[in-house]
């Protein structure tokens, strides 16, 4: 019972760990639209199932997310 309580414990802190590292991959823009979309609209997904949450949204806020921020820095890409 308390194995599983610890363990219980450490998953919203590892889903928060797993989220970070996949919004990371927003930095990995790619050189084209098409590319910044797909590699954000994945890690987008990746977060999104990670934290429980929608899949698709997760999917399009992270395409929108990396095709804006690309865009806008696109030295920092």
């Amino acid at each position: 019972m308390q194995e599983t309580r610890k363990l219980q414990s450490k998953q919203p802190k590892i889903a928060s760990a797993i989220a970070a590292i996949a919004l990371l991959g927003l930095a990995a823009c790619g050189d084209t639209v098409p590319e910044q979309a797909l590699l954000g609209g994945g890690a987008g997904a990746v977060t999104g199932a990670v934290v429980g949450g929608s899949v698709i949204t997760g999917a399009a806020v992270g395409a929108a997310g990396n095709v804006v921020y690309c865009q806008a820095y696109p030295g920092r890409c």
